[in-house]
């Protein structure tokens, strides 16, 4: 069985990828082609890993039986 990776390790596997595609300039349209959608098929393990971790987030901020809606971006009012 194949352990699964974890976020840092799929994140570091598409800036691998992205890298490659803006760099290579002998890259064949195939390549390119099979480069972009295992892209896709780990930006998509990330997505669910990202969903998984928010749903984790919401139970831990459930309060009084209700869950409390929290924004995760923290605004930054110092910059403009």
């Amino acid at each position: 069985m194949k352990k699964q990776e974890n976020f840092e390790e799929l994140l570091n596997q598409l800036e691998e990828i992205t890298s490659k595609l803006e760099k290579e300039e002998n890259i064949s349209l195939e390549e390119s082609i099979q480069l972009f959608e295992q892209g896709i098929g780990i930006s998509k393990k990330c997505n669910k890993q990202i969903e998984a971790a928010e749903k984790k987030i919401s139970i831990l901020i459930k309060e009084n039986g209700e869950i409390k809606e929290e924004n995760f971006i923290q605004d930054n009012e110092d910059e403009g």
